[in-house]
């Protein structure tokens, strides 16, 4: 029990940043009587989630490096793969025994551990001055499990933690981890067109990606490690569904997350990568194809913040998710018979409704519930949308068949 209390009290560390009285955590929706510093716990929420997918997004986002150092090896598509089954069993484990864990140790090891694997990475990239060959691209798929490893415990940590505190909370953590693809993204091009005429200009511009994001995930840690920042909060921790019934209670939110994430990830990135054919922005293509993924998801996920135009009923989150199944069909034809020009306002698409409904069922799910059950729903929730997107990557190597070998 005693452990159990600590975990609530460590998971309370970002209303630190709030001069407020204590709250009731039975009831998350219930507004305090006063509450001073909100808008600066958002903004740290923002920072913690751009943490997060910083060191992955930008081994997604160099991929067009990759496939020059390994063109027969499918880069975007195996590194995806192994991502996310070391993502996926970790986060299994946590949410199983969520309760005897210590979330903020647990995230503060995730931060650890996304800086460590991005800095070897570099270092990888630097001692071998570049160059491929079967034993680097290994290093970087054990470099890439790692960010799985890493991302469980931060992820599925930090949803826990945020779902029973207001709304705009996890909102800001989903913006954020959508805001470090955006930002890569936008990073990547900048260094493409600085260096992509010099010599070797494609390897010095991921090596000048990679510092910033060592940087970021370093930003990221500072803010979960600083001991001055934790709520001394003593709040009752009150009794709680087991996690087979929150799930069975809440099957539709979880189903929601996982097909929501089934429907994008066999198109984002390997599909984008290497099967949207060549067009007139020849290797800028994929990069603009996911830097307007990446910005229209991240634009995506504040139209929640609009009430009047927020879903919450369960039965059109669920229409939603299901039609988005439509968008596989959408690119194959668009790819084989229509031109760029298409293919950016598809993808524009494809971003669009997985930012908003993502932030739409996170946000809606945890109404109702108590502090714990909540905390424990947001790493269920978390371990359904790992689910999603395994399926969804092993879904992606469907597009290749027939069209060359392994």
């Amino acid at each position: 029990m005693f452990e159990r209390k600590q975990n609530v009290k460590d998971s309370l560390f970002l209303l630190c940043l709030c001069s407020m009285p204590a709250m009731n955590v039975a009831d998350p929706n219930e507004t305090p009587v006063k509450l001073e510093g909100k808008s600066v716990a958002i903004v740290v929420c923002w920072i913690l989630g751009f943490g997060t997918l910083v060191s992955w997004n930008s081994m997604l986002t160099i991929g067009d490096y990759y496939y020059v150092l390994f063109p027969d090896y499918h880069p975007s598509r195996v590194l995806t793969l192994v991502y996310q089954p070391f993502a996926l069993g970790t986060l299994a484990l946590l949410a199983y025994n969520e309760s005897k864990v210590d979330t903020r140790k647990r995230n503060i090891a995730g931060y650890i551990l996304f800086f460590l694997c991005t800095l070897a990475l570099i270092v990888t990239d630097l001692a071998s001055y570049g160059k491929g060959g079967i034993g680097n691209y290994i290093c970087i798929c054990i470099f890439a499990a790692g960010f799985g490893v890493a991302d469980a415990h931060v992820q599925g940590g930090m949803t826990g933690d945020l779902a029973f505190m207001k709304p705009e909370f996890i909102q800001s953590y989903f913006a954020g981890l959508a805001a470090s693809g955006a930002l890569i993204s936008g990073l990547r091009l900048i260094t493409k067109a600085a260096f992509d005429k010099s010599s070797n200009g494609l390897r010095k511009g991921t090596t000048r990606e990679g510092s910033k994001t060592v940087a970021s995930d370093l930003a990221a840690a500072g803010i979960q490690t600083d001991p001055n920042r934790r709520a001394d909060i003593d709040a009752k921790v009150p009794e709680r569904l087991s996690n087979k019934e929150l799930l069975l209670k809440n099957m539709d939110y979880a189903l929601d997350m996982f097909l929501l994430h089934v429907g994008t990830l066999p198109i984002f990135p390997g599909f984008l990568y290497e099967n949207t054919g060549k067009h007139g922005l020849g290797s800028w293509y994929p990069l603009v194809l996911i830097a307007m993924y990446n910005t229209w998801d991240l634009i995506a996920r504040y139209i929640p913040l609009i009430e009047s135009i927020k879903v919450e009923s369960w039965k059109w989150l669920m229409i939603a998710v299901l039609s988005r199944f439509l968008f596989i069909p959408a690119f194959y034809f668009t790819a084989k018979y229509g031109d760029q020009g298409w293919m950016i306002m598809l993808i524009s698409f494809l971003g669009i409704t997985n930012g908003y409904l993502t932030v739409c069922v996170m946000t809606v799910a945890p109404k109702g519930c108590t502090g714990p059950e909540a905390n424990a729903l947001g790493n269920i929730l978390v371990l359904f949308l790992l689910g999603g997107i395994f399926l969804g990557v092993a879904l992606d190597w469907l597009w290749i068949i027939g069209n060359g070998s392994f």
